[in-house]
């Protein structure tokens, strides 16, 4: 972002916040809002990324869903940016035996997620923070990161995948928690309470079944679902709400300091305008 935007951002954000405060979904404003808040964002997007899949016998379809935008919209609440609307078209192949389950073609999610960002940019968001809700997409978001040195883009993007608890948070009671275990279904006891059945968590077997007998190292597509057939992966009975008060919260604060951190950036587009001239040439780069 050069000078010039940087002072026009920053006047336009001070003659915002005298005014009527600003929702932050995207669905929610109205066009000529919607400017306002891009400059009030100074152009930065949140793109919350959940999915549609089994989540053990006790939660909704669309967990991963609800928490990360749950997350989003209180982080965006901290430091303002505007939250894209729902976004489930991520990978989830190995949850295809379970009902419920959306599993897009590899080409369409990345070509639609391509779609989406550009849009995105289109519309005044030039820094776009995919805010990952969902481990299948631990992949394939780095990935479509990474893709960006394909061709020029005049916008960057960023993926945050929350991956550390602080201090102080309450101890759990289960060995194994990964999909649909007591963290996750603590999160949804916070951010959509009606929809937890608590009483069901028993009813089905979320321990690792560890059915592959393979080296250190060696990766193969089945490997979650030798471990857990059911696509549960833990002991959701514990699950609390103190305990997902606490995560939820840093979950959202974190975000926060995230995006306070892709404003400040002014490293990232200019290094990918130079990266992009090289690479034009790069029979020319020093060597």
């Amino acid at each position: 972002m050069n000078f010039a935007r940087v002072l026009f951002y920053l006047a336009a954000a001070a003659t915002i916040a005298s005014a009527q405060p600003l929702s932050v979904k995207w669905e929610e404003l109205t066009a000529a809002d919607f400017v306002k808040a891009i400059y009030q964002s100074q152009g930065t997007c949140l793109l919350p990324f959940g999915i549609v899949e089994k989540h053990g016998p006790q939660l909704p379809l669309g967990t991963d869903l609800i928490n990360v935008r749950y997350v989003a919209l209180h982080g965006a609440a901290q430091e303002y940016a505007v939250v894209y609307p729902e976004y489930y078209f991520g990978q989830i192949f190995e949850a295809k035996h379970e009902p419920g389950t959306i599993a897009y073609s590899a080409k369409l999610q990345l070509e639609l997620l391509q779609e989406t960002t550009d849009e995105m940019a289109r519309n005044g968001c030039r820094k776009i923070v995919i805010v990952n809700g969902h481990g299948g997409n631990n992949s394939l978001l780095p990935f479509f990161a990474q893709s960006q040195m394909a061709s020029p883009h005049d916008y960057v993007v960023y993926v945050y995948q929350h991956s550390n608890w602080p201090a102080g948070r309450p101890a759990l009671k289960s060995k194994t928690d990964a999909h649909a275990g007591e963290s996750e279904t603590s999160h949804v006891m916070v951010s959509r309470p009606d929809l937890v059945h608590l009483d069901r968590a028993a009813t089905e077997n979320g321990s690792d079944q560890n059915r592959q007998d393979l080296p250190r190292g060696v990766y193969t597509g089945i490997w979650w679902y030798a471990k857990f057939p059911e696509h549960y992966a833990g002991d959701a009975t514990g699950a609390n709400t103190a305990l997902g008060e606490f995560d939820m919260k840093a979950w959202a604060d974190d975000l926060a300091n995230v995006i306070r951190a892709v404003k400040a950036d002014q490293v990232s587009q200019r290094l990918q305008n130079e990266f992009y001239e090289k690479s034009k040439k790069p029979l020319d780069t020093k060597q």
